[in-house]
């Protein structure tokens, strides 16, 4: 039994583990193929090899798009049948020198664009460490970033999407790191312009997981899986395939569809080793363990 009472959306978990994990999946229909977990092939590549196995989705990362064009990218991907779940990456706002800042406000904005072309849902934030040791104006500096670009966001009927990092990348990628955190800036904007990234790999391990979940409710504007390998020897490149780590994965999904998400599901995974296969067996591997772990 789950009791979403209290001021502050109190959960109290009565049932037994089993009952509070998600039911497996029947299908891939939810499945959307992050292109970071196949770093070494382009875009284009991706699209073709999503189509010849059945995966409907597909998260797109920019530095990829630019290599192919966002409208050779929005073309193919309307001919393959496959739709985006969200463009990677925008964020990165705080920066020592206004300018700076200005331009990073701008960059965003070409990123909302290139999401709205393609038809992505969301524009997954990375939001950017700070540069001068001050992380708590680093943290000021991303709500107002946020804010300068949540209007245009709007306008163009894309979804900002902040992504709460593991704690170990404060310093490099994201002073962003707890759903509380996200969850506290998404709540200053409507839900539908602004809500919160939640990927296994960065959120697994908070003790706080299951309440900020279910706070989050329609907040949640992305779901990512993956799994975080043991013995860690490199932070950045550790996740691993679905079902060969340490995270419980249908526990997690059963909290996010409690919440009320019922939207994409993506596999990202930065990992040398899962970016060396071939990319055809690499999308079949894939699309079987999202179905059998996830």
């Amino acid at each position: 039994m789950t009791d979403l009472g209290g001021a502050l959306g109190r959960v109290t978990l009565t049932a037994s583990a089993s009952e509070l994990d998600a039911a497996p999946l029947k299908d891939a229909s939810r499945l959307s193929f992050n292109q970071a977990t196949a770093e070494r092939a382009s875009l284009s590549e991706v699209i073709e090899a999503c189509a010849r196995h059945g995966v409907p989705g597909i998260s797109i990362w920019r530095h990829k798009l630019a290599q192919l064009g966002v409208e050779r990218a929005a073309k193919q991907l309307r001919d393959a049948g496959i739709w985006v779940s969200s463009l990677c990456r925008g964020g990165m706002f705080p920066a020592l020198s206004a300018a700076e800042r200005a331009a990073r406000i701008d960059d965003n904005r070409r990123a909302i664009d290139d999401a709205a072309t393609l038809g992505a849902e969301v524009l997954v934030l990375v939001c950017g460490a700070s540069e001068d040791r001050d992380i708590s104006a680093a943290r000021a500096m991303v709500a107002d970033g946020i804010a300068a670009i949540a209007p245009y966001a709007a306008e163009r009927g894309v979804r900002l999407g902040i992504e709460p990092l593991h704690p170990a990348f404060a310093a490099e990628r994201s002073c962003i790191t707890t759903m509380r955190e996200a969850r506290l800036i998404s709540e200053q904007f409507e839900a539908s312009n602004v809500g919160v990234v939640v990927d296994v790999y960065h959120v697994w391990w908070d003790p706080e997981r299951a309440d900020e979940i279910a706070r989050l409710g329609d907040r949640i504007a992305g779901y990512h899986v993956n799994d975080w390998l043991v013995p860690v020897k490199n932070v950045l490149m550790n996740r691993g395939m679905m079902g060969d780590g340490v995270i419980e994965l249908r526990k997690i999904r059963g909290e996010i569809e409690r919440a009320g998400y019922t939207g994409p599901i993506e596999v990202e995974i930065f990992n040398e080793s899962i970016w060396e296969r071939p990319l055809d067996e690499l999308v079949r591997l894939t699309k079987e363990r999202f179905v059998e772990v996830s």
